[in-house]
């Protein structure tokens, strides 16, 4: 190529400030994700957090005033990025149970993942608090459970969920079965998706034998960016890294 022809080329676009922002953001706030999910908040150091994301600690302080300000962005984005990776599948399904087996299955996929076990640590480290952090994730707890006593209600009126106690107790069981059976299986891939849908088959009230047909294939993990999809619920995992 001659001289002519370089200038010529067209040249690559430079990112904007805002773009470049973006990405500080985003690298800063997957890499307090894993120190969230390794060692709680507690033991989050932030220094080390911006090492990890290959920032200076003032480059972190330019995006977040504090470690709270930083760990409640965190467990934002994790909403958001289980919204995407998990919520989108199971708002395809039109049966309700369907969406619960279907919840369960990519539930345990998405809990492969190095950043999802913010929730359930965050969770456990501020229980019984009056603190900003634990408000965020209860709050979103909590609407895991009406969301999954929704469904339940939903299954009972279409017959395909029997009758027994109270939908808040079943949906209960529901997410005790997904949270607890998920932690014992960590790293059991790939049978861990298809045991824990067994598990909150049984706590349905249903043969865990014959539920496997109202799942769709297992979602593929995904790693996207930061999604800009607001999340209905959190990741459940194994708090036992919290410690």
């Amino acid at each position: 190529m001659n001289v002519r022809e370089q200038a010529d080329s067209p040249r690559p676009r430079r990112s904007t400030q805002a773009e470049r922002r973006e990405r500080t953001r985003g690298a800063l706030l997957e890499s307090a994700a894993r120190g969230l999910s390794r060692h709680g908040y507690s033991n989050l150091v932030l220094e080390q957090v911006a090492r990890d994301a290959g920032y200076t600690r003032g480059a972190l302080y330019h995006q977040f005033k504090d470690k709270q300000d930083l760990a409640l962005a965190v467990s934002e984005w994790v909403f958001q990025v289980w919204d995407q990776e998990v919520g989108r599948h199971v708002e395809r399904e039109s049966d309700p149970l369907a969406a619960l087996l279907t919840l369960a299955r990519a539930h345990t996929v998405f809990c492969r993942r190095d950043i999802a076990r913010v929730a359930v640590a965050l969770r456990l480290e501020f229980s019984g608090q009056d603190h900003p952090i634990g408000h965020q994730v209860e709050t979103g707890y909590r609407q895991l459970l009406d969301l999954c006593t929704g469904y339940v209600e939903a299954g009972r009126a279409a017959g395909t969920i029997p009758d027994g106690p109270p939908a808040g107790d079943v949906a209960l069981a529901y997410v005790g079965a997904l949270e607890g059976t998920s932690i014992a299986l960590a790293g059991r891939v790939p049978d861990d998706a298809s045991l824990v849908v067994a598990a909150v088959a049984g706590a349905l009230g249903l043969d865990p034998r014959t539920t496997h047909s109202s799942v769709r294939n297992e979602p593929q993990e995904a790693h996207h960016g930061t999604s800009r999809v607001r999340a209905h619920v959190p990741p459940l995992a194994d708090p036992r890294d919290s410690a």
